[in-house]
């Protein structure tokens, strides 16, 4: 174990549900006091993974090769499909995914070795395929920012994605590898709406500091774009225009989005998230998405699971291409190049384990 956090703080998840691969679970009784039993502080564990660099097979994501310097993400964010990738480890898809995260320490050295071996053939990278490579830890242990200062000695293409205001923090290694057309940077936005996102991604830059991190990247001539993720029918969806054109404003030059996925125990979480925060209106937006998903709160069929089907997935869909359009935002991100890729000469770090 590495450390843990000195306070609780606020919560996205409200429990822990079962681990579907583990046959026992821990449960709170009725008569639990949530004043001498408080939500869960943070911990740091070690991740002794021997490989950073993961693929995949999606043609959804836009990547065939990631990296993940953490595991669990400190944000909070409750609709988060990568909730249930936690249960591999024998931890909850709930308050665990947020509380208990897998340090990668090593994830530069890796990354170096990887990239330097003589059989790695280079192609752009994702950085934060799973979970948000500048969730709050990363101000002190910075290993996103390590990763980067690797991928920028072999002028690597990455593509970032993050909620975090923290990444301007890394603006002369931006700047570095954009050189090279070899770094993109979309900063998701959820909603502009301060009070929904205290609840819906209590630990993730206020919407004000996102649009505020767009507008500094894109001054630093950093492309950048905006994420509208995940739109949410019924709670957010009526948000997009508005999100496109603040971000357009503050210097997005392209867009993306993806409609809300509740894969496995994401979507109990998100029910009781809902019935808690909006009763008034959790069975609208859950029949909004089961007609999404073909009557279902998840369907996971790729080239569906990110844009969804239906007159409500085409509404949202056109109210994009609309928004876009108004907004003089590209729909495409900028393709990142190879051509200045190096191995840079000199002895290898020491990986030290």
């Amino acid at each position: 174990m590495l450390e843990k956090s000195s306070s609780p703080g606020h919560r996205g998840a409200g429990s822990n549900p079962p681990n579907r691969f583990e046959p026992l679970r821990l449960e709170r009784g009725e008569d639990w006091d949530p004043e001498a039993d408080p939500l869960p502080r943070t911990l740091f564990l070690r991740d002794l993974s021997q490989s950073i660099i993961s693929r995949n097979d999606s043609p959804d994501v836009g990547f065939a090769a990631m990296i993940n310097p953490y595991r669990g993400c400190e944000h909070g964010c409750i609709y988060c499909y990568a909730r249930p990738t936690h249960e591999y480890l024998g931890f909850s898809a709930g308050l665990d995914f947020e509380t208990r995260i897998m340090v990668k320490e090593h994830a530069p050295e890796l990354l170096e070795r990887e990239l330097a071996s003589p059989k790695y053939q280079p192609e752009p990278l994702g950085l934060s395929g799973v979970t948000d490579c500048y969730q709050p830890i990363e101000r002190r242990l910075k290993l996103t920012r390590r990763c980067l200062e690797v991928l920028a000695r072999f002028r690597h293409p990455v593509g970032i994605v993050t909620k975090n205001q923290l990444i301007t923090r890394d603006l002369d290694l931006l700047s570095e590898l954009a050189k090279y057309d070899a770094i993109s940077v979309c900063i998701s936005v959820t909603s502009l709406d301060v009070e929904l996102r205290a609840v819906l991604e209590p630990r993730t830059s206020p919407p004000a500091a996102r649009l505020a991190a767009i507008r500094t990247l894109a001054q630093a001539r950093i492309p950048v774009g905006v994420l509208v993720a995940p739109v949410i029918p019924g709670l957010t969806d009526h948000e997009m225009p508005a999100i496109l054109a603040a971000a357009a404003a503050a210097g997005a030059s392209f867009a993306s989005y993806e409609i809300l996925r509740l894969p496995l125990a994401v979507a109990p979480l998100f029910e009781q998230w809902l019935h808690t925060h909006f009763p008034d209106r959790a069975e609208k937006v859950l029949g909004r998405i089961r007609a999404i998903r073909g009557g279902k709160l998840n369907d996971a069929r790729f080239r569906s699971r990110m844009r969804g089907e239906g007159i409500f997935a085409e509404q949202i869909s056109r109210m994009f291409h609309v928004g876009c359009r108004k907004s003089g935002l590209l729909e495409d991100a900028p393709k990142l190049s190879i051509a200045s890729f190096r191995r840079p000469s000199g002895p290898q770090l020491d990986l030290g384990f």
